[in-house]
């Protein structure tokens, strides 16, 4: 045992000796004798090796001294040597040299995919979530009882007409964005107007749009506040577009991203409940606000009977009306011209949140004069201390002269340099992926509301027996809840895949190819919709369809398509995002797609509710089915033309100068 480690101690003894005798021109370092008044011939038990010059460092001088102490150790076996390991001889060889140590470098770190806690900025991101919130609610609570609301302005009317007036109306909406978002995209990159003040009137119009809409009468006047609330409404851009802003790394932005789709599947959730629930309260609950009821009294509630469909939509305005609020006192504009500019919305939430202070701070602690002496001393800022803001001026760490300044905010892409070829492929695909994913959604309401197929009184009269694979008729004839709780399956399965599922896929396969590959499911979906028209029920019509087999296949083609969009429209906002040739332009790009998302989700909708329609009355229902199921197959090819950018792909005159001066 102990022959092997004094070899072990002796080769490490001549490594050491090598790397000594390397530096004979300068001066070594070893192990000092800790009792220097002891003579060398008497070494002691602790003992250390003397540094000496360059003569007596020979590397055979060290190699006896260490057999030396081996000796020493053999006669006085129960006394340890210090023996250094030769990690510490070099290392402190180099000190005395005078050379630096090495920094260990750190070991590398795994990039995986980012988390939400990794997300910068969550409190903007937080307030621009409730405004993007608010809309799906509004959009799906109507969807979920237009059917049976159109229905009632004029009773006598067939469900293929009820389903070409559901197509206008939600056209009348999309089609006003067509009309307008390119406008909100320039006013929102615009001086004068910038993305708060956009958002801020698309919220509140679209709030006053919802009341309008549900105290209508008539058909007209609901076709009117549809209308009213498209022309005001150009929020998903700009939304879009104030994301990007906030958040500028690409490794953040399948998360940040994937919030806008989120918040679509959380309103696909609450809207159609809350719309299918409060749909007609009076005879969904006559009890409660029906003739001699607790809140209706001996008449019922007149407002509720006289405006059946207006208490969701009050509820979908107290949602807007909270938007509304939140962006105004706290959010802050992106736009880079007008960040540095006072914003009233933010001063005011300052004012009140210091009142606020101010009370609390009385009722729970005395406060005694500070002199300013006290505070203010040399080298330190001096604060208001009502307000807790510094009155000391910051300076930019890169000094702004005027010419950049001016340059920064008067540097602007022209409109007519904007459309690239990367730009017009991405909008392509965008409209067509918006245009079958739009229709779908108008039609599936109206195929869950749709009366069923009753062979003792069909509809059309000839048709008296259903026959596959094409030759079938008739929805399934859910009432309001039915149909929103089947649209809430919709979106519950959406928001489980975005949270769980999307993160580590879309890092694995990247945003145009999880774009392209799962826009393949949507065909399938489309194809095997109008099928569940024939799925065996365990109701007979004219009942609504139910039963396990019936929630099994629904379920499952739901699950389809919500896979499908759960990937891809993220993908599409992303590349929106990136295919933007300029960053001065980011917002109008924004306010284009959009104005292409509206007019893809106007044609498509009436398109599709009119051949819905028409498929009723001749015994195909299916139709319009496998005609969207084959301009999603459009939709798929034309993805292969599309790469994403980088947000700019032109650059100005000056700018990359400019840029280089920065690093």
């Amino acid at each position: 045992m102990l022959n092997s480690m004094e070899e072990v101690n002796v080769g490490q003894w001549e490594a050491a000796a090598e790397a000594a005798g390397s530096r004979r021109q300068k001066k070594h370092v070893a192990f000092e004798d800790k009792s220097n008044d002891k003579p060398k011939d008497k070494p002691k038990d602790k003992h250390k090796i003397k540094a000496k010059d360059s003569e007596d460092d020979d590397p055979a001088l060290l190699l006896r001294q260490h057999e030396a102490l081996l000796k020493q150790k053999r006669r006085r076996p129960k006394t340890l040597a210090f023996v250094p390991r030769i990690s510490s001889l070099s290392r402190r060889v180099s000190d005395a040299d005078g050379e630096e140590p090495k920094p260990t470098p750190p070991p590398p770190t795994k990039s995986g995919p980012v988390s939400w806690r990794d997300l910068p900025r969550k409190r903007q991101l937080f307030i621009l979530t409730m405004a993007r919130l608010s809309e799906p609610i509004t959009q799906t609570s109507l969807q979920a009882y237009m059917f049976y609301q159109l229905k009632s302005f004029d009773p006598s009317l067939p469900a293929s007409t009820i389903a070409a007036q559901a197509g206008l109306l939600q056209g009348c909406f999309t089609g006003a964005q067509f009309l307008t978002a390119m406008l909100w995209g320039r006013a929102a990159d615009a001086d004068w107007g910038g993305r708060k003040r956009v958002l801020l009137m698309g919220l509140f119009g679209t709030c006053v749009s919802v009341i309008g809409y549900g105290f209508s009468r008539s058909f007209l006047q609901a076709a009117m506040f549809r209308f009213m609330g498209g022309i005001l409404n150009g929020n998903v851009g700009v939304i879009r577009t104030m994301v990007s802003e906030i958040i500028k790394e690409k490794k953040y932005q399948s998360r940040a991203f994937l919030i806008l789709p989120m918040c679509f599947n959380i309103g696909v959730i609450i809207g159609p409940i809350l719309g299918g629930l409060l749909a007609n309260p009076v005879g969904s609950y006559p009890s409660v606000f029906g003739d001699d009821s607790f809140f209706g009294g001996k008449d019922g509630v007149w407002w509720m009977k006289h405006w059946p469909y207006a208490l969701p939509n009050l509820i979908s305005a107290i949602f807007l009306f909270s938007a509304v609020a939140a962006v105004f006192f706290g959010l802050e504009e992106t736009l880079e011209s007008l960040r540095d500019k006072p914003d009233l919305g933010l001063r005011v939430a300052h004012s009140i949140a210091t009142l606020f202070r101010r009370i609390f701070n009385r009722r729970n602690q005395q406060y005694t004069a500070v002199h300013d002496q006290d505070i203010d001393t040399p080298g330190t800022e001096s604060y208001d201390l009502e307000s807790r803001t510094p009155t000391t001026p910051i300076i930019p760490a890169t000094p702004l002269t005027p010419l950049s300044v001016a340059r920064r905010s008067r540097q602007k892409l022209p409109f007519r340099r904007i459309f690239t070829s990367n730009v017009l492929f991405t909008l392509l695909s965008h409209f067509l992926l918006a245009f079958h994913i739009g229709t779908f959604n108008n039609l599936w309401f109206i195929f869950l509301s749709t009366p069923r197929f009753d062979a003792t009184a069909p509809f059309p009269p000839w048709h008296i027996q259903q026959s596959l694979p094409f030759n079938f008729t008739g929805g399934l004839g859910m009432l309001p809840r039915s149909v929103g709780f089947a649209m809430a399956v919709l979106g519950t399965i959406g928001i489980t895949l975005q949270l769980a599922v999307y993160p580590r896929v879309n890092a694995f396969l990247g945003t145009v190819r999880s774009y392209r590959a799962f826009l393949c499911l949507f065909p399938v979906t489309y194809f095997l919709t109008p099928y569940l028209a024939v799925v065996p029920s365990s109701s007979s019509p004219p009942a609504q369809a139910s039963g396990f087999l019936l929630w099994l296949a629904l379920g499952g083609v739901l699950f389809i398509q919500v896979v499908g969009r759960t990937f891809a429209l993220p993908a599409n906002t992303i590349l929106v995002n990136n295919c933007s040739p300029h960053p001065s332009v980011l917002g109008t790009i924004h306010g284009i797609a959009q104005s292409v998302s509206s007019a893809s989700r106007t044609v498509g909708p009436v398109l599709g509710g009119w051949l819905y329609g028409v498929g009723l009355q001749k015994g195909v229902v299916g139709g319009v089915w496998w005609g969207l199921a084959g301009m999603a197959m459009v939709g798929w090819v034309a993805s292969g033309w599309v790469f994403e950018g980088d947000g700019h792909e032109i650059w100005l005159e000056g700018e990359k100068a400019e840029g280089e001066e920065g690093r």
